[in-house]
């Protein structure tokens, strides 16, 4: 499996770049809309939606929830999200007993999907759009090697779980190795882009925030995975899953990120 992964990620890594730096903003914009309905089609299988007919129906409403989405103010988009994972992150806290918030029905898992599918999809496009295609790259690679770390330190010196009755492979030494590898990211990049020093500890500030939220939307989709009885949302990435397997830690990420940098941008500017 992790030899899959490793083929996997060689093959799409660069041409994903590759994209993000030189695709123009409107097919840039395009491009994440497509990413997004696959993952409303996955969304389905979180729902608990087994025929394949019915599934179509939830990327049917993100077709047109989306671009209706960008006539929501960014900024106070971006606080009802945070708001929201925080509240995620309490209920988790209190999972498997209060299992039933979480919600058996269609409906509320819907809801939680427009939560998680669409401020994540104004983020990056807000990112790319307003920061510049090395911002968003840089979002990517702090998730990436947040992952990578936590993923080797947990396998060598893992031992307390971090969440046992959502994700069990998932420990606090991890964690702890996800946040290491964001500091040597984050201090690289301050000196490859010569970053002036007043915003240095804002900016790892905002990293290491927007990695513990990368674990906590890893961790969400993981519960609802267990409650729906899947493994994977679904195979499209071969070794990797699907789509929302993929961008589940960027659903969380991104929109703390980009609050983050408007937060920065207002403090010193």
């Amino acid at each position: 499996m992790l030899k899959q992964r490793l083929i996997t990620a060689i093959i799409l890594i660069p041409i994903f770049v590759l994209l993000v730096l030189k695709l123009p903003t409107n097919a840039f914009n395009v491009l994440t809309f497509i990413f997004v309905l696959l993952g409303a089609w996955e969304w389905s299988t979180l729902m608990e939606v087994k025929s394949t007919l019915k599934k179509l129906i939830y990327p049917a409403i993100l077709l047109f929830v989306l671009p209706a989405s960008v006539y929501l103010r960014i900024f106070p988009l971006l606080i009802v999200t945070a708001v929201w994972w925080v509240s995620t992150l309490l209920l988790m806290a209190g999972f498997p007993e209060n299992s039933e918030r979480f919600g058996k029905g269609v409906f509320v898992r819907s809801l939680m999907g427009l939560f998680v599918l669409v401020p994540c999809w104004r983020a990056i496009n807000f990112i790319r759009a307003e920061y510049g295609p090395m911002v968003l790259l840089f979002l990517f690679v702090l998730i990436w090697g947040a992952d990578s770390g936590a993923y080797f330190a947990g396998k060598k010196w893992g031992k307390r779980k971090l969440a046992p009755s959502i994700s069990p492979g998932k420990t606090w030494e991890g964690l702890s190795g996800a946040l290491m590898t964001t500091f040597f990211i984050v201090i690289f990049v301050f000196f490859f882009a010569k970053t002036p020093t007043r915003f240095w500890s804002a900016i790892l500030l905002l990293s290491f925030i927007t990695v513990i939220f990368s674990v906590i939307g890893d961790l969400f989709e993981s519960l609802l995975k267990r409650k729906a009885g899947v493994k994977d949302s679904g195979v499209l990435v071969p070794g990797h899953g699907g789509v929302l397997d993929r961008i589940d830690s960027l659903t969380a990420a991104a929109p703390i990120f980009a609050l983050g940098a408007i937060l920065i941008g207002k403090i010193f500017y």
